[in-house]
């Protein structure tokens, strides 16, 4: 099977005049994914041109500022609810320029990733991601992918229409060992080395953990990030789904990907080649940086982020899972070895869990357990049985509200 995502594979989109500006699309433009590509756009405007935003309503002012700012043709919102304050918005903002065309709806931001371009960037977060990744590879973008989800429910789905080299990681890790896969063939890589920060509580027990408070649980000590993320960077289902995106992106057994704690983020993740070499992708942690070489691919983007000061004494720690404290890793392995909808179904179930952990109705480590609860009463997908959108829509609802009823006690 050939890799969705490898160094080596090149995927070339027919655009119109290759010597002008990078033409992007850039969905979940509000989030923290958003905000830095267009600040590694800003930085490079004769490379990059942005030709329309989405996102999801949440924030239609910093939409509004964007869209005027770049130029861009077409905006889209999710939330119908959202529309009459982003034309408001738009009007206030536009000191004579243009206004975009807005559109509006959950359909929204698949429509905008079918649009002429280069690249589509998708940066929503959660599974609803899908339909635009499916969008983007059937109308032959590179997709700039961020949103794991969409990989991870659809993974099938997304091996049925992507081309070789389609795909760019976004996700620091994968940008990582997307780089350091260049350093030979895919017959010498013996194993994939995906680091983890460990979150706030890599040091502590399972007995420990079952005290963590919501403002224990937000505060990572490495990255900013939005509230799920930060939440499942803390109970290390972040990196479970990492794993599952891993073996779909570099078509590499779960067996052969290893998890290592490495405290500092300098380390994104690593490759160890058959003759005992290992490579390492390592630069401070700044998301610009993979997003910049999403965006750029197969050219890096000069100065996209601060590299690593070697004036300056400094340690790397790297340290074995604790797989009793942080049970997840292991669930998402064998999550993605059943394969077939059992993937939606953790990703959804999680994404109600931290929800109730969030709103007080569930504890820190009753997630993962009321994750694996689910997953177990959902079983092991019928063998041959090929998957739909409908067949992961169906998993996921159900999911969720097996994971609320679960949750509620």
């Amino acid at each position: 099977m050939t890799s969705l995502a490898h160094p080596q594979l090149r995927f070339t989109p027919v655009v119109k005049d290759p010597s002008a500006p990078r033409e992007l699309v850039i969905l979940g433009s509000t989030g923290s994914i958003g905000t830095q590509a267009i600040d590694v756009v800003r930085r490079n405007p004769d490379r990059f041109r942005v030709v329309a935003l989405s996102a999801a309503g949440g924030r239609v002012e910093l939409l509004a500022e964007q869209a005027l700012e770049l130029g861009v043709h077409t905006v889209a919102v999710a939330d119908p609810a959202a529309e009459p304050a982003l034309r408001a918005a738009l009007a206030a903002k536009a000191a004579g320029r243009p206004l975009p065309a807005v559109l509006v709806g959950p359909d929204a931001a698949t429509e905008l990733a079918a649009a002429e371009c280069h690249s589509v960037l998708n940066g929503i977060t959660g599974s609803i991601g899908l339909a635009p990744t499916l969008a983007a590879l059937k109308a032959g973008r590179v997709l700039v992918l961020a949103n794991k989800e969409s990989l991870i429910v659809g993974g099938p789905l997304v091996k049925a229409v992507a081309r070789p080299g389609q795909i760019v990681p976004v996700d620091s890790e994968h940008a990582a060992l997307f780089q350091a896969l260049a350093g030979g063939t895919r017959a010498e890589v013996r194993k994939l080395v995906v680091t983890a920060s460990g979150g706030p509580f890599r040091n502590r027990t399972r007995e420990q953990l079952a005290g963590v408070t919501r403002e224990d649980a937000l505060a990572h000590p490495t990255w900013a990030m939005g509230p799920v993320v930060t939440i499942n960077s803390a109970t290390l289902v972040n990196k479970g789904l990492e794993v599952i995106e891993a073996h779909l992106l570099y078509d590499v057994p779960f067996e052969r990907i290893e998890v290592v704690v490495h405290p500092q983020s300098v380390v994104h993740s690593m490759v160890e080649f058959t003759d005992g070499s290992t490579l390492a992708q390592a630069s401070p942690p700044d998301m610009r940086m993979p997003i910049a070489l999403g965006l750029g691919w197969p050219e890096r983007v000069p100065d996209a982020a601060p590299g690593c000061d070697w004036t300056k004494a400094a340690t790397w720690e790297f340290f074995p899972l604790d797989n009793d404290a942080f049970p997840a890793v292991e669930l998402a392995r064998e999550v993605g070895t059943l394969g077939g909808t059992a993937p939606a179904v953790f990703n959804a179930a999680n994404e109600e869990c931290v929800e109730a952990f969030l709103n007080g109705r569930l504890a820190f480590t009753g997630i993962v357990d009321t994750v694996a609860k689910v997953v177990a009463e959902h079983g092991t997908p019928a063998a041959g049985t090929s998957l739909t959108v409908e067949d992961v829509l169906h998993a996921e609802d159900w999911a969720r509200a097996r994971a609320r009823e679960l949750a509620a006690g």
